[in-house]
């Protein structure tokens, strides 16, 4: 392995040990962080690569984080560098999981344990609605119909009537494939 290939294994693990280790709240507020750290601070990845695998990441079965870090490292270093940021992004969890288990029914009973936990819910909501608002912005930069329709008729359809969110994952990664088929014909008759 040369040394810079080690120094980028390095660098993933460590940013998604850190990332994985520091945030509650669970996906939704890990991408926003991963977005800082992989777009803004290192350049691996550009904005719309981020939108694109934070999109692939929650249509995928599974934990949002996990699944969204195995990807950037995947798209950083291939399948070395996906297991990398898996291990990196799992290993924290399991280890305060592993602790707090030892002492459950002391933070179980613990008011001010309790109360912490009220306001990280509060922290949780305000990231949640950032990483929203982000990827509205970037969705509203294309200057397309489709997908802000898309986005309010998803969100209403959650909201108020309490539509499956599988169905509407499925039903958005229909219309999505189907649109982006179109585009892709209808630019090749432009050529």
């Amino acid at each position: 392995m040369t040394e810079e290939k080690r120094k980028i294994y390095q660098k993933l693990f460590t940013s998604t040990f850190q990332l994985s280790a520091c945030t509650f709240g669970g996906g939704f507020v890990i991408i926003p962080l991963m977005r800082k750290k992989f777009v803004e601070e290192l350049h691996w990845i550009e904005e719309q690569e981020m939108l694109d695998l934070t999109a692939i990441a929650q249509s995928s079965p599974g934990a949002i984080a996990v699944n969204a870090s195995i990807l950037v490292g995947y798209h950083v270093a291939g399948i070395s560098g996906a297991l990398v940021t898996l291990i990196g992004t799992v290993l924290p969890p399991l280890i305060i999981i592993s602790v707090i288990s030892f002492f459950y029914k002391a933070f179980r009973d613990n008011p001010i344990v309790n109360m912490a936990m009220m306001g990280m819910l509060a922290g949780v909501a305000a990231v949640i609605l950032d990483v929203v608002l982000t990827m509205t912005k970037g969705i509203l930069k294309e200057k397309r119909l489709l997908p802000v329709l898309m986005l309010v008729v998803s969100f209403a359809a959650v909201r108020f009537f309490q539509v499956n969110i599988i169905l509407i994952i499925l039903t958005c990664g229909v219309i999505g494939a189907v649109d982006t088929c179109w585009r892709g014909r209808a630019g090749e008759e432009r050529k």
